[in-house]
């Protein structure tokens, strides 16, 4: 047999000096050849392989196909085994192969091969990423779903399950074939696979209802039995290192999963009501990158004039929305597009809902008294370029903000306002000088996320005209246009919508808003100005995505309705 290095010369993937260079770091702290170079990158997973295959006369797939995955072998085979050992099952009609990163790991390979009766398939080789994905993905399709396990749990004698649960008491036992460990984790795994932000959870006078957030929207998932709710309650609450005793008073708690290759960081919160406990779970997927400006939403020419703004000298840029209506998703936008090593970026936040590289991001904490307001102030002394505050919830908040506007430096933060005008009024309404406010902010963006029409069943449509009229659509505006709607597929859960997108409303504060706000703090004269300046309002954009198709006549009506 040639040696690896042999190989590699000979396909000219490396050069002898770099051959010898790992040879080096071989003799002086062990290992293979082949990994010391890929860690090395003196040679890439690919070239590694294609030689291996070679050496070992192996096929070397480079991508692994669906087809070729089979849930058969996972009641079987661990998840861990096969991702420790880096190998997977490939069981298709016509074929049994089972695809490996390591060729001398020959004792693993055996015992598969002896659990799952595949003696005679073929051993090809595969890239680390395309097994570990296709673990992830063949495991997350073969789990039961909730409903499943809670027809089992009724299946197996209900009543005996349910005395069972309330016997053993101990759930830091956390074995997964508990049926109430077992409902946790299918829940927790079918949410991040259904792309839920939320699952509440609400006890009722007669059982118990399980609710997850897709798309802003809540939908109802499972009702279990009103007997596991107080196993089910203690069980997530174990989780989120609460008191499990303590059934009175709110609690807040947080817990970190691994699905997949994702990690979760879920936000726990309960509180007491008539029934029992009610809890919501907040999901934040902290393995998803953040967007981009370019992916908000904003038409070209919005987004322009945002771009100069978040990179102004100094001032303050206003994000407003009621809660959930992506304000913080547009601020770290604005920041990684800015984010520069010749700037000092800080951020306050609660809380901090992704990591930002480069970027100094304090939480907020009120039990040590580290207040938005305290850790600003702080913030000043730390000679920063950039700040951003989570968000402008009292007079000192806003008072600190401005005075760093003033001096130089450039503030993100968000209101909880209708649109952008009322930021406005609403600054006013906690006591901050009409000439403050002109001489320091720069611009508000009011915002709202829209549902996007699913488009495995997009279909064209003709609305009736009040609805039409409704989001301010004429019939002039829809010559030669269609109007579209989702018609619900199994994709989108037969809701007819997939992902959301932004519509936007951008107030720059220019000299002739300056002079309104230092007569009136009228939020409908500002607006008013604002438009004749040239402004498009949240309804109005979103009557442009209407018209090109990207969401539904309902979505902005329900969005924009006040």
């Amino acid at each position: 047999m040639k040696s690896l290095g042999q190989i590699l010369l000979e396909l000219n993937l490396v050069t002898q000096e770099q051959l010898d260079e790992g040879i080096k770091i071989q003799e002086e702290k062990g290992g293979l050849i082949g990994e010391i170079l890929v860690k090395k990158k003196l040679l890439s997973e690919a070239g590694l392989l294609k030689a291996l295959g070679i050496q070992y006369n192996m096929d070397y797939h480079t991508a692994i196909s669906v087809n070729e995955l089979n849930t058969e072998f996972t009641e079987k085979v661990p998840i861990q085994y096969l991702k420790k050992y880096c190998m997977i099952p490939l069981i298709g009609r016509d074929s049994k192969k089972i695809a490996i990163n390591n060729p001398v790991d020959f004792q693993p390979l055996d015992d598969l091969k002896l659990q799952l009766g595949l003696k005679d398939a073929e051993t090809v080789l595969a890239p680390k990423a395309e097994i570990l994905s296709s673990i992830n993905f063949i495991y997350d399709s073969s789990q039961d779903s909730a409903e499943q396990v809670l027809q089992d749990m009724n299946d197996e004698s209900g009543d005996s399950i349910i005395s069972a649960i309330q016997e053993a008491g101990d759930l830091l036992d956390d074995t997964s074939d508990a049926p109430i460990i077992k409902l946790v984790n299918v829940m927790l795994s079918q949410a991040v696979k259904d792309k839920a932000s939320d699952i509440h959870i609400e006890p009722t006078q007669k059982g118990l209802k399980i609710r997850y957030r897709l798309d802003g929207i809540l939908y109802d998932m499972i009702s279990p039995q009103k007997q596991i709710q107080a196993a089910l309650i203690s069980r997530i609450k174990v989780m989120a290192d609460m008191n499990i005793a303590e059934k009175r008073l709110p609690q807040d708690g947080r817990i970190e999963i691994r699905i997949g290759d994702k990690n979760i960081d879920i936000r726990v919160s309960t509180i007491p009501t008539a029934y029992g406990e009610r809890v919501v779970l907040r999901l934040l997927d902290k393995t998803k990158i953040f967007i981009s400006v370019t992916e908000l939403g904003m038409p070209d020419e919005r987004l322009g004039e945002f771009n100069e703004l978040i990179n102004a000298a100094h001032g303050i840029f206003l994000v407003t929305g009621p809660t959930g209506s992506g304000k913080t998703t547009t601020l770290y936008a604005a920041l990684s597009q800015i984010n520069s090593t010749d700037k000092n970026i800080i951020t306050i936040e609660d809380p901090i809902e992704y990591q930002l590289e480069g970027v100094g991001q304090i939480q907020v904490n009120p039990k040590i008294d580290l207040t938005f307001s305290r850790g600003l102030r702080s913030i000043v002394r730390q000679d920063p370029d950039v700040i951003l505050v989570g968000e402008i919830r009292d007079l000192e908040t806003a008072e600190i903000a401005i005075q760093s506007a003033l001096t130089g430096h450039l503030v993100f933060s968000t209101l909880h306002t209708n649109d952008a005008a009322s930021a406005v009024t609403r600054l006013i309404d906690m006591g901050i000088e009409p000439f403050l406010i002109t001489s320091s902010v720069i611009a508000i963006l009011a915002q709202r996320l829209v549902r996007v029409i699913c488009p495995l069943c997009k279909e064209a449509y003709t609305p009736d005209e009040q609805s039409l009229l409704k989001v301010g659509i004429t019939p002039e505006m829809l010559k030669g246009r269609s109007i579209y709607r989702g018609r619900g597929c199994p994709a989108c859960l037969n809701t007819g919508y997939s992902g959301r997108t932004g519509i936007f409303e951008l107030l720059i504060v220019n000299e002739s808003i300056q002079n309104l706000i230092l007569k009136t703090s009228d939020s409908n004269a500002i607006t008013q100005k604002a438009v004749e300046n040239g402004m498009v309002t949240l309804r109005q954009n979103g009557a442009q995505k209407v018209l090109k198709g990207i969401t539904t006549i309902e979505e902005v009506f329900r969005v924009t309705y006040q």
